[in-house]
């Protein structure tokens, strides 16, 4: 940038770096998303062109930012986990979450024909988002868990509210009192909603609809987590002992010099991006890929 008596505005600019050595957790939401979801004319309570094309617009974000190492999906939702020791725009918050907002709006209007098509935008899709800096280990896993237990309760809400709309002939009004607290509280007579609303729902699905709930496809139940396959290994120099970080073991001669074969520690930042349905609840998640949050 050019030197200029009008350069004094640059000291405006306010520094908003990010802790070091903290996790920096990416959430964007649809901005009006029940309107543009009504206009579009997505199937509910889930289309999966729709919720597939969230996900591919994720998958775009983890292709293009490598730091981004774990991501969630549900609904008009997506959370990017951004790796603590990353240097990307040397931690400035609003960078960070200008380029991931944009890169995944681009992304999913850029998408829109190969997921919808024979239906064109009616108008451009709006995603908000904003950033939040993580500790530790244990709330990331919180975050992601929080995360996955609010989609297996929307989605469960979501599934039993269109069946009674769409196969039990209720209007919405009529379909969200059922489904009312105070409603549950007299049909069973209870004194706590604690215990009852799951249980509940999946008895109204089966028992009047004929619907295991269980028995829908996991992404709508659990949500699209993408993550990075493991890098082959590599040759590397010298002794894979000593590489691998084990010291004071004895060397040959004839072992200095010599190509070894080394499995490189996997960072989560190379390979193949994958997108599966599992329960992150589930610590077996987590313990399963340990590499995540190393």
């Amino acid at each position: 940038m050019a030197n200029s008596r009008f350069t004094y505005v640059r000291d405006f600019e306010l520094a908003d770096k990010v802790l070091p050595n903290t996790w920096m957790l990416v959430r964007i939401d649809g901005k009006g998303f029940h309107k543009f979801s009504t206009t579009h004319n997505f199937t509910k309570p889930n289309d999966k062109r729709a919720l597939d094309l969230m996900d591919r617009a994720a998958k775009q974000v983890m292709t293009e930012v490598a730091d981004v190492i774990v991501a969630f999906g549900e609904s008009d939702e997506y959370s990017f986990l951004v790796r603590k020791q990353s240097k990307l725009y040397n931690r400035r918050q609003s960078k960070i979450l200008t380029l991931i907002v944009s890169l995944f709006t681009s992304a999913y209007v850029y998408h829109w024909r190969d997921f919808f098509p024979d239906l064109p935008l009616a108008y451009p899709p709006v995603f908000d988002g904003r950033l939040v800096p993580y500790p530790g280990v244990t709330e990331v896993r919180d975050y992601f868990k929080w995360r996955g237990v609010d989609t297996h309760i929307n989605n469960l809400y979501n599934t039993t509210f269109w069946a009674l709309v769409q196969q039990g002939g209720q209007s919405t009004a009529e379909a969200h009192k059922t489904l009312s607290a105070k409603a549950f509280l007299n049909k069973y007579q209870v004194s706590s909603l604690q215990g009852t609303f799951s249980k509940d729902k999946h008895e109204i699905l089966f028992s009047r609809f004929g619907v295991n709930y269980n028995g829908l496809p996991a992404q709508f139940r659990k949500g699209s987590t993408l993550i990075r396959t493991t890098s082959p290994a590599v040759e590397v120099e010298g002794d894979p002992n000593v590489a691998s970080g084990i010291a004071n073991l004895a060397i040959t001669d004839q072992q200095r010099g010599k190509k070894k074969e080394k499995v490189v520690p996997f960072d989560g930042t190379k390979g193949e991006i994958a997108v599966i349905y599992e329960d992150i609840v589930r610590d077996e998640f987590w313990e399963e890929r340990p590499w995540l949050l190393a």
